[in-house]
């Protein structure tokens, strides 16, 4: 059995053991799975991952540790860079042989149900890298994607290193959206948009049919800064369709 660990909140930890960790994060492909990391003769490379989250996860977290079968697939990279598909053990292996593991991850694109679950323990709560693993040293960005207002001791860091590109109007935005021949120009665009309201989604809505998988993920993940029924209606529109549910263009063998 291969051994991970897997960083959430304290504040799901009960759930967690009663019911295991539901497919919430997004894979590259647009399957929705799990992340986390092999556990390693390291422990602060184990849990190397505590540090950045935090930046994204107001509170505590804590370290659930899971069993997979050897063969389960999985699969694992740099954050930066793409995955490949391997078994769980393969997995563990590829990265207990790095020199240097740090921004590794490992996504397991399923649920892990509770029985997976062996146990979740406190860990502590400055250990791993923030930023990036060789950010220390380096300045800080503080654009609002990397320093996102609230956050710990934003504020002086934009005093410090002040971020000297304003965000952009929306008629601007809206004109670059609709000028946009590429995938990749697209998602810079809307990720500049979900930094903050921008007003109705429906202006959106023509997106949701979009044939590049990662514009309807970022789709999906910008509307959250957006309300309104419409902004609702189209996540739920974006959502994978559940496997369990019969596919209606499917003929019933009953019927025939």
């Amino acid at each position: 059995m291969a051994e991970f660990v897997h960083i959430t909140t304290a504040s799901a930890a009960r759930r967690i053991e009663r019911s295991g960790i539901a497919a919430r994060s997004h894979g590259r492909a647009g399957e929705r799975g799990v992340y986390c990391m092999p556990v390693l003769p390291s422990f602060t490379l184990t849990h190397q991952w505590v540090r950045e989250l935090r930046r994204w996860h107001p509170g505590v977290l804590v370290a659930v540790q899971l069993r997979l079968p050897d063969g389960e697939p999985v699969a694992v990279g740099h954050y930066g860079a793409p995955l490949r598909e391997v078994a769980a053990a393969e997995a563990v292996a590829a990265l207990r042989e790095l020199d240097d593991p740090r921004g590794y991850e490992v996504f397991v694109p399923r649920a892990v149900t509770a029985e997976e679950v062996r146990r979740v323990r406190d860990v502590p709560q400055g250990i791993g890298w923030r930023y990036l693993p060789a950010a220390h040293g380096r300045r800080p960005c503080t654009c609002p994607s990397c320093a996102q207002r609230g956050g710990y001791k934003v504020a002086r860091l934009r005093r410090r290193f002040p971020y000297d590109q304003p965000s952009r109007p929306k008629s601007e935005l809206m004109a670059r959206l609709r000028a946009a021949t590429t995938a990749d120009e697209i998602i810079d665009v809307l990720s500049e948009l979900g930094r903050r309201r921008r007003g109705g989604a429906e202006e959106l809505a023509y997106l949701a049919d979009h044939p590049d998988p990662d514009v309807r993920d970022t789709l999906e993940s910008v509307l959250r800064a957006y309300r309104g029924s419409e902004a609702r209606r189209l996540r739920q529109r974006l959502q994978p369709p559940d496997p369990s549910t019969p596919d209606p263009s499917t003929p019933d063998p009953a019927g025939a």
